[in-house]
């Protein structure tokens, strides 16, 4: 049952092995060209390593960028692809009828059709995730920012459990919809959502944020995105604290900055503007998540979506019952 369920599954394993032994070449040349870079920007940098990091920054975050994405389309692919059609290909083209009247049960020949493909899925991702892992580790070092949405959900563990809820999900709307491509559609549809939904929603409620303060100098006013007319601020970042939201502008009595003075501040040059701020005595309060707690978010999101994995898997092999 194994060596068949291997063998409807060779045409697929063969064009994916032969992408993954081309992408991971491609990684392994790129993290040595990572390393060599990072090597030079520091060890020629004396008293101006910001700018010459910055500069290794901007030369290697094109190409990991398209990496990145390709790495975050890979599991809904794999469950569109291997997902969706393991079920619904076969009550499409009737061959269940064959299937399902020889001495294997239904049930038995679903585990082991799921297993099969969650296992080959996974190890595509995880060979992938290893290598660009391993690749953009200095890169990572430097943006100091592992707790980005992109970034998290490309290295480490995660996109393995993310690979196994997709598989899990696609069989599933493909045994419920009994037709191929409205089964990848609706999987594709189905686990974007939830991919949006998890950094925005879930995520942050994984662990209590911390609180605290943080002191507005010059500096920090400078890596702003964005300074609003009622003394709104946006971007304000940590090196590798996840910062889920920030007050606006206060005193040192806590009290939200007077207007006017906030407002004389915000004409002029902007290092003119920030120095004047600074000189306020401002700072946030902050919630934040320390960069100690980036592992404990990797395996809590990976058991959230295995376990999503599993509830999938079983309600597959209640519903194949009556298919």
């Amino acid at each position: 049952m194994t060596w068949l369920a291997w063998r409807q599954l060779r045409a697929q394993l063969l064009v994916t092995g032969g992408a993954v032994a081309v992408l991971a070449v491609y990684l392994i040349v790129l993290g040595v060209q990572i390393r060599d870079g990072h090597h030079d920007a520091v060890a020629g940098c004396g008293d101006a390593c910001g700018s010459a990091l910055r500069e290794f920054q901007s030369r290697f975050e094109g190409r990991l960028y398209l990496v990145d994405a390709l790495l975050v389309v890979t599991p809904a692919l794999l469950g569109m692809f291997w997902g969706a059609p393991l079920v619904a290909r076969e009550l499409e083209s009737g061959t269940h009828r064959l299937v399902w009247n020889q001495s294997v049960t239904r049930r038995r020949w679903l585990v082991v059709r799921l297993g099969v493909v969650c296992v080959a899925a996974a190890a595509v991702t995880g060979v992938f995730s290893l290598l660009l892992t391993w690749a953009s580790s200095p890169y990572d070092a430097v943006a100091a920012d592992r707790f980005d949405a992109v970034m998290f959900g490309t290295r480490n563990l995660v996109p393995v459990a993310y690979t196994c809820c997709g598989v899990m999900l696609g069989a599933l709307c493909g045994l419920l919809l009994r037709r191929t491509v409205p089964a990848m559609a609706l999987t594709a549809l189905l686990f974007a959502a939830v991919q949006i939904a998890m950094p925005i929603g879930a995520r942050p409620h994984l662990a209590a944020p911390v609180h605290g303060s943080q002191v507005m100098s010059a500096e920090a006013i400078r890596n702003l995105s964005f300074l609003g007319q009622d003394a709104d601020v946006e971007g304000l970042s940590a090196p590798n604290t996840w910062i889920v939201s920030n007050s606006r502008l206060l005193t040192a009595d806590g009290e939200v900055v007077g207007l006017d003075r906030y407002n004389g501040c915000l004409s002029g040059q902007f290092d003119v503007m920030a120095q004047c701020l600074a000189a306020l005595d401002l700072h946030v309060e902050v919630a934040y998540h320390p960069g100690e707690r980036y592992w404990r978010f990797q395996w809590l999101e990976s058991l959230l979506y295995v376990t999503a994995a599993l509830l999938l898997a079983a309600l597959a092999l209640w519903r194949i019952r009556v298919a």
